[in-house]
């Protein structure tokens, strides 16, 4: 498995995201070499406050949960914010085979599980961030206490993805220059400043480091026999009989993931009774739209 790893010089200066990256070695699967992945991730707010998983998508990384993270520290939570493996300033196999649906799972639960020994978790999953982050729940739910679901789903492959859907993979696979920023920038609707855009671009100097962000998207199940259907069908027994807090914080203007929020409400025992808020203004990346709004949305959840 080859590996690019960014400079840390491309992350100077990032507006609002002073906290320092610590980082976790996780195992490359498969690999002989034995040795181990660099995952990168924030460890913001009290130490002994309730956890906070924040799992950021495509084709982001915890940069996104900056405001996020700004509030909720203030009321008093730890947040964990990971990178990616193939984004932010984690390592970054070079060859699309390296990423798999599985393996991303199995990265997030090594560095939350073993390596930071989380329990009690309230997870805040957000696009792929939910994709894997609902895996977890339901393989290990003994590890979580709450959910926030934010403009995400667990597809199984079973029904079909929307056309919007199909146009963004179609043009990340085609692209001769993927650019990361301008695509952030489609997912929102209050624009962002050219900064701001930037700090999207950082963690991908060359072309041949963004493997991670070209390959997710042909790792979403779209058929029924899809690699990751069968688990990702497995968890929804769970998740459908899942009783603690469940919270589905939606944007009001994805249309990629909107349809999921009812779907979620009536079929998670535990997102019963909840007042789920809708983020008014806020496209895909409502963090990046309305990160403050989200994070008092959250904090106020936890501290319920």
């Amino acid at each position: 498995m080859d590996v690019y790893r960014t400079p840390d010089d491309r992350f100077t200066d990032l507006p609002d995201f002073d906290w320092d990256p610590a980082y976790a070695e996780v195992k490359r699967p498969d690999d002989d070499s034995g040795e181990p992945l660099h995952m990168a991730y924030i460890d913001a707010g009290p130490s002994d406050g309730p956890v906070a998983l924040l799992l950021h998508g495509e084709p982001t990384w915890s940069f996104l949960y900056r405001h996020v993270i700004a509030t909720l520290v203030e009321s008093g939570v730890r947040c964990i914010a990971p990178d990616l493996i193939g984004f932010g300033r984690s390592d970054k196999p070079l060859s699309t085979t390296d990423h798999s649906y599985a393996r991303h799972v199995e990265w997030v639960r090594e560095l939350a599980f073993d390596h930071l020994k989380l329990r009690d978790v309230t997870l805040v999953g957000q696009d792929w961030g939910g994709l894997i982050g609902l895996r977890l729940v339901a393989e290990h739910p003994e590890r979580f206490t709450r959910v926030v679901a934010a403009n995400t789903g667990l597809p199984t492959g079973d029904q079909k993805m929307p056309e919007i859907w199909w146009r963004f993979r179609e043009a990340v696979e085609k692209a001769e220059v993927l650019e990361v920023g301008r695509f952030v920038e489609s997912g929102c609707v209050r624009g962002l400043a050219d900064e701001t855009r930037a700090a999207y671009d950082a963690p991908f100097p060359v072309e041949e480091s963004k493997v991670g962000p070209r390959a997710m998207p042909s790792l979403v199940p779209n058929t029924p026999d899809d690699p990751a259907a069968e688990a990702n069908r497995a968890a929804w027994v769970q998740l459908t009989q899942w009783s603690k807090p469940f919270l589905a914080a939606f944007g009001d203007s994805d249309p990629i993931t909107g349809a999921m929020a009812p779907i979620l409400r009536k079929l998670v025992p535990g997102a019963q009774g909840l007042e789920h808020p809708v983020i008014a203004n806020a496209g895909h990346l409502l963090q990046e739209d309305a990160g403050h709004d989200l994070g008092r949305a959250i904090a106020t959840f936890m501290a319920d």
